[in-house]
């Protein structure tokens, strides 16, 4: 759905969603910054597919030589660029994830965290293969989605953002199963180990995938 991400819930509204997230949420998110921090160095150079309003790529840049972030919304990319300061070590673009301009082997690691391979709205071949077209052989590529045990803290979580405005009133009736709908469109899926097996299968690739902190479900690819 990219036009809910580049229209709706995008900069200060998908800041809010962040702030208002419940202290074992933000653990959760916290737990995949961690895990995405140890993948990285000072000689590595990041990738973020659906960077928003540079969140992680704040807790990147330190770490990292350089870090790049692209998003389909133009308001959350000048948000970025304040929420991120000047440096010579990050920079952001306005790129569909799905179909990027980047020549082949740019990145030591891409990453799309978060459940972004749902919010990204693209098809999720597509969005693999062309994470996986920008990364250098023996790079790594990192997606994540849900884990089914945190199931009833992200309905909680989602439940409260609707309560305060940022997405649509939930539907109850079309709700479950990892998806969760909302009356205005919204419509929030995950990926499981057998869906990510697959992307990968797609590719000739095998995957490495964990679970981390019983909230999230780690793909982790090493491009040959």
């Amino acid at each position: 759905m990219p036009s809910y991400y580049s229209e709706k819930l995008c900069a200060e509204r998908l800041r809010a969603c962040y702030e208002l997230a419940p202290s074992r949420t933000k653990a959760y998110l916290d737990a995949e910054i961690e895990s995405v921090l140890q993948k990285t160095s000072s000689s590595v150079a990041v990738l973020e597919l659906g960077c928003g309003y540079g969140r992680v790529l704040r807790r990147l840049l330190p770490r990292a030589r350089t870090v790049v972030g692209i998003d389909i919304s133009m308001e959350s990319l000048r948000m970025a660029a304040e929420f991120l300061g000047r440096s010579e070590s990050v920079y952001l673009a306005a790129m569909d994830a799905a179909q990027m301009g980047f020549h082949g082997q740019s990145f030591d690691l891409t990453i799309c965290i978060q459940n972004g391979i749902s919010a990204c709205g693209a098809d999720q071949k597509n969005l693999f293969a062309e994470a996986v077209r920008v990364t250098r052989p023996g790079g790594t590529v990192l997606f994540s989605s849900y884990s089914d045990r945190f199931w009833a803290e992200r309905l909680k979580w989602f439940e409260i953002q609707a309560e305060h405005g940022l997405i649509g009133e939930i539907d109850y009736g079309l709700t479950g199963d990892g998806v969760i709908v909302c009356k205005d469109g919204f419509r929030a899926t995950t990926v499981d180990s057998k869906g990510f097996s697959s992307l990968a299968a797609g590719l000739g690739l095998i995957p490495n995938i964990i679970e981390v902190d019983g909230s999230s479900l780690f793909c982790e690819v090493v491009v040959p």
